[in-house]
């Protein structure tokens, strides 16, 4: 009778928990801008870990370790990645500041102290209920994705002059590849800057 009793007690505080915790949420809202809370991170951390099957979380990068393989990952961070984890891995763009949770700082432990094989999957089929979608084909196979991990790894060590040089691989707007023609025209002795209407 006692252990029923007990089973009983533990629903009725998980609800009450539950109950209290949901209406504090919902008199808060669900905006975007904030910070998600400690029970909502660590919950996402664990349903993380299970998302990722053991058989992935064993995998070991097939592309090896070469400047070459490097390079073809920071390119291909540059012009897909970095638009929410920013160049340097810390998330801080636009876009990555105002997700719900906020885009992760990839040269920390959380994300460092992932294996290979959780990083690649997390890239080849994203993370559900987050901003992270899925990149890669699917399977184990997909070198791309491959030279990524290898350039996560490097993200705590990007020197200065490789940030700068990212830069020029980043997408950019229409605009913004007009506005640089002009300059490079004009740098080059060729026209005269356009005037550029006053920005609201």
């Amino acid at each position: 009778m006692k252990i029923k009793s007990l089973v009983i007690l533990i629903i009725v505080v998980i609800v009450i928990v539950g109950g209290v915790y949901g209406a504090m949420v919902i008199r808060r809202g669900f905006s975007a801008r904030d910070n998600p809370s400690w029970l909502e991170s660590s919950l996402a951390k664990k349903a993380r870990g299970m998302a990722v099957p053991s058989a992935a979380k064993n995998l070991k990068n097939p592309v090896a370790n070469t400047q070459e393989n490097l390079k073809e990952g920071e390119e291909h961070w540059a012009d897909h990645c970095a638009v929410c984890h920013a160049n340097n891995g810390s998330g801080d763009t636009t876009i990555g500041k105002n997700l719900y949770p906020k885009a992760p700082d990839m040269r920390k432990p959380d994300t460092q102290g992932m294996t290979d094989g959780e990083l690649y999957y997390t890239i080849e089929n994203g993370i559900r209920l987050s901003g992270m979608p899925a990149w890669g084909p699917g399977g184990d196979n997909d070198e791309a994705s491959w030279k990524l991990v290898l350039f996560i790894r490097h993200l705590p060590k990007l020197t200065p002059e490789e940030e700068k040089h990212m830069q020029s691989l980043n997408p950019k707007s229409p605009e913004e590849k007009s506005e640089e023609q002009e300059e490079q025209e004009f740098l080059k002795g060729q026209s005269t800057p356009a005037k550029k209407p006053p920005h609201h």
